[in-house]
């Protein structure tokens, strides 16, 4: 761990341009990210925030082909959404890139170029599966076939999404092209692969080793788990259309795989940065004195820790990062976040139903963050934080201080006197907190910094309720002017702290407090820990605006209405039919008597929840018949129908009621039951079905 670096490179996962940003994604990379980045600010550290849209490889050409439009016109659609969501969030990147720039393209190629000259790449002729009909061989997300470790039928080429296996396209069963829907060759094509299996003892030594103390305990157990495996070669290029070009001679139709050329947009974007803001990009990234730290999600953990590292050993120029705080997933309301199954809560729509509340839902998902574990976001808890702690803490302390401000001294703070054993303590205590939440920051514990950044507003909330201020302005307004100033050095210094959590709130709170003139973003966290006052009497300060407001129930329950209404959908798109009965002959079906008939009378079954009493008229007798329908139709809403009626079903006896015959009823995409009704004008009763 490298202590007290002259630079800090904070990069965060590049999303995959193929569909916008989620909760999931805001949770486990971007927020953590940006509070680490915001606070090394606060500190006044040279700080490169690096990002960038990743926008090769197959599932790009998928999504492309899927929509009949061009992978240039995919990637331009969803960069533009992410770049926004990411704006609008309050994401604080130095520099936001892409991976289909000119840049990029040129130092990806540079990088493979010098370990190609260098001989760190192993050159190997391999049977693939080749699609003859659409004349191009199939990358591992283009083939489906049976998972031979689970049996799932739908297993892609590169993993069984049911079992979680990784595979390759040759391991699968049946193995179909998804372009053409044809049974795949097997084909030579020729291929560059990093051996991976040579990098480690270097691998186990500088992980395993060096930082088994100070990274995350689930890092170092998925590291541990591929390395015990034993690592193998993997390819570096693959035969597809779109991606970075393979820049040596005979490498036609074949382009860098994304996973190698992804990461290198971390350097390519800063050296867009560093172009852009007159710098040197290589002390960022090759100068000891820099930490470099990968904010990432658990899924990306083997590309981080392993694979990158060896690129970068490879190349033997470059720093390795100083630590990779990956943290795990979170779900949504009990399941996995899915973008194929829309079940998420999509950042821009977020803002649609809930515009101003960006802070909110960092708080959130920050306060339950997956930093060890795999978290669940629900609305009700997001309501309760917001609430409860928002609200009820952090914004009842702030409006009570800037109210009694205005109203006892017209918005001026005033000048304290003699301080008491209490207040002194409280400002010793909020003098300890920069330090408290900076140690929980520099370890990666975001949960327990943002704990801490709250425990000083309910420091300010028990001082307020000890003090009573409001008691004692008549009978001692000299000591409600030092009560009333070490409160709003409190809530100068929450202005302060909060920043990396709740950057949105903590620019609204300066403006309240009328700090701005007086903090510079280099030296405001290092102020709060001095003796001096930080906000400065005679300052006059603005009127009370609420920080937050309470979210009704009504606003929730929308939400969790538009979330069961995804998974009906889904559902409903995932049904499948009954596999079809056993043959039977026509003179089986003629036996079947069904006949058209109307509801005529309904009424329920007395001690019998599911069953209903009909009165049909089937055209030849009106008869009684008994049906399991009650749960799903009320007796009212039924009479008049017209239905199926198998009429000459042998009558039975249900709970002392004769029934004489079955009407004929299926489910819905909903499951819901519904009639096999024939409502055609004109169909009469008693007319039969054949």
């Amino acid at each position: 761990m490298l202590q007290n670096p002259k630079r800090y490179t904070v990069t965060a996962a590049l999303p995959y341009t193929n569909g916008p940003i989620h909760i999931g994604h805001l949770a486990g990379v971007y927020v953590p990210s940006d509070i680490y980045s915001r606070y090394l600010r606060l500190q006044g550290r040279d700080v490169a925030f690096i990002c960038g849209s990743d926008e090769h490889g197959v599932a790009i050409s998928m999504k492309a082909r899927k929509e009949g439009i061009t992978p240039q016109q995919v990637i331009d659609k969803y960069d533009g959404i992410i770049r926004k969501s990411f704006l609008d969030f309050g994401i604080s990147f130095d520099n936001y890139s892409r991976t289909s720039s000119k840049i990029h393209h040129e130092t990806a190629s540079a990088f493979f170029r010098k370990l190609y000259e260098a001989g760190k790449f192993v050159e190997e002729t391999t049977e693939q599966l080749y699609d003859a009909q659409a004349n191009q061989f199939l990358a591992d997300r283009f083939v489906i076939g049976t998972c031979p470790k689970c049996g799932n039928e739908e297993a892609y080429g590169d993993q069984c999404e049911r079992c979680g296996s990784s595979l390759n396209a040759t391991d699968l069963i049946n193995p179909k092209s998804t372009i053409t829907g044809t049974v795949p060759v097997m084909k030579s094509t020729r291929h560059w692969f990093l051996p991976l299996d040579q990098y480690d003892a270097f691998l186990n030594k500088w992980i395993l080793v060096d930082h088994a103390k100070d990274w995350k305990t689930n890092v170092i157990g998925q590291v541990k788990s591929w390395l015990d495996d034993g690592l193998k070669p993997r390819a570096v290029t693959r035969d597809l259309d779109w991606g970075i070009p393979v820049p040596v001679d005979g490498a036609e139709g074949k382009v860098l795989y994304v996973w190698f050329d992804a990461p290198i947009g971390y350097i390519s974007s800063t050296k867009e940065w560093a172009q852009r803001e007159g710098k040197d990009w290589e002390p960022y990234w090759k100068s000891e004195d820099t930490k470099l730290v990968h904010f990432i999600g658990k899924d990306n953990i083997v590309f981080h820790c392993v694979i990158f590292p060896a690129m970068l050993k490879a190349e033997g120029s470059f720093i390795l990062p100083d630590n990779v705080p990956a943290n795990e997933f979170l779900n949504l309301e009990g399941n996995k976040l899915s973008t194929s199954k829309n079940w998420a809560v999509w950042l821009h729509e977020y803002l649609e139903d809930f515009p101003g509340k960006q802070d909110v839902l960092r708080y959130a998902l920050t306060s339950n963050a997956p930093e060890t574990k795999d978290n669940d976001f629900t609305w009700k808890d997001f309501q309760a934080r917001n609430n409860n702690e928002l609200v009820a803490v952090f914004g009842n302390f702030i409006n009570r201080v800037v109210v009694l401000t205005n109203k006892y001294y017209n918005g001026i703070v005033p000048d304290p006197n003699d301080f008491s054993e209490v207040d002194i303590q409280t400002l010793t205590e909020m003098r300890a907190y920069p330090d408290v939440i900076a140690s929980s920051i520099e370890r990666y514990r975001f949960r327990e910094a943002l704990t801490e950044m709250m425990n000083l507003a309910r420091l300010g909330n028990k001082y307020l309720a000890d003090e009573e201020p409001w008691k004692l302005v008549k009978e001692n307004p000299e000591r409600v002017k030092t009560q009333m100033y070490v409160a709003l050095q409190i809530a100068s210094a929450l202005s302060i702290l909060s920043a990396p959590f709740l950057p949105f709130t903590s620019d609204k709170l300066k403006k309240m407090l009328n700090l701005q003139p007086v903090i510079s973003e280099g030296n405001a966290w290092e102020a709060v820990s001095d003796d001096e006052q930080i906000l400065h009497p005679g300052t006059q300060i603005l009127e009370a605006e609420l920080l937050f407001a309470k979210i009704e129930d009504e606003e929730i329950q929308r939400q969790i209405e538009k979330l069961e209404a995804t998974k009906s959908a889904n559902k409903a798109e995932n049904k499948k039919a009954e596999p079809q009965k056993d043959l039977i002959q026509y003179e089986d079906f003629s036996k079947m008597d069904l006949r058209v008939g109307t509801i005529l009378e309904a009424e329920k079954m007395p001690k019998a929840n599911k069953l209903l009493v009909l009165k049909i008229d089937t055209g030849i007798d009106v008869r009684t018949i008994v049906s399991g329908i009650a749960e799903s139709f009320s007796p009212e809403e039924i009479i008049g129908k017209k239905v199926t009626v198998l009429a000459n079903l042998a009558p039975r006896n249900l709970r002392g009621v004769e029934s004489q015959g079955m009407i004929l009823m299926t489910n819905n995409a909903e499951g819901k039951l519904v009639f096999v009704s024939p409502e055609e004008a004109g169909v009469a009763n008693g007319e039969t079905i054949n």
